[in-house]
């Protein structure tokens, strides 16, 4: 059973709260260069990130905000959306988000920053492992470190959403071949290293069933912070006039 512990002394916890919500306050904050949005709805350009976003205050209008942004028949993740209205297809990814309590961030000496130019390979790796969505430009939304062998990735680890004061971290990802050595852990520390260098808090997220990951995180020092939904949806198809 997943155990959620209260914030260690001195935490702030009106500023943690922006994680209930990270997709719209990454994109009406430090991302608000890679959004486009109608009234109450947001999201990344589609060939940056998978995640919209709802205005907190936008109630039932949120979604036909969203609808009118995206598109009858599209799809959108919302990170920390808990259902979608009637009539659209939903489906729910159930997760957990969790937060730096602890982390001894350490740049590492084998890993190098990928550029525009790796994300072949970037996507290549994803695809045959599978931690999350990559697209084209999502390197564009922060750091991505790898480390690669006789030229060729073999892992690597980014950031993706970025709340004010906060900082995602991202496509954690070894290729099988190569698998306990640590690349994971070397990594993660080394993009917190550099999160934590710019006065800002690591997060992450991973499934809610993949205790060996959250059991990692937390010997790291990260904290089990909340349950977090991932809500699939796709807007109705345009009905015939």
């Amino acid at each position: 059973m997943l155990g959620f512990h209260e914030p260690t002394e001195g935490t702030d916890v009106t500023d943690e709260n922006l994680l209930d919500n990270p997709a719209w306050h990454s994109l009406t904050g430090p991302h608000a260069r890679f959004a486009e949005r109608r009234g109450g709805a947001v999201r990344y350009a589609d060939d940056v990130s998978v995640f919209s976003a709802l205005d907190p205050g936008a109630g039932p209008t949120g979604w036909s905000d969203l609808a009118a942004l995206i598109g009858p028949g599209t799809e959108a993740v919302l990170p920390g959306t808990t259902a979608g209205p009637a009539g659209w297809e939903v489906d729910v990814i159930e997760g957990v988000q969790l937060v730096d309590d602890g982390v001894v961030g350490a740049p590492d000496p084998e890993a190098v920053r990928l550029t525009a130019a790796d994300v072949p390979e970037m996507l290549d790796l994803v695809a045959r492992t599978k931690p999350g969505p990559l697209l084209p430009r999502t390197i564009e939304l922060g750091t991505y470190l790898g480390v690669k062998q006789d030229g060729v990735l073999i892992a690597m680890a980014g950031e993706r959403m970025h709340p004010p004061g906060w900082t995602e971290i991202s496509a954690v990802c070894t290729d099988p071949a190569h698998r306990g050595k640590g690349l994971a852990t070397r990594l993660v520390l080394a993009v917190a290293a550099g999160i934590q260098a710019r006065g800002e808090t690591p997060f992450l997220h991973t499934g809610a069933a993949n205790t060996n990951a959250i059991r990692l995180y937390e010997q790291l020092g990260f904290r089990l912070r909340r349950r977090m939904r991932f809500v699939l949806v796709r807007v109705p198809a345009a009905q015939p006039v």
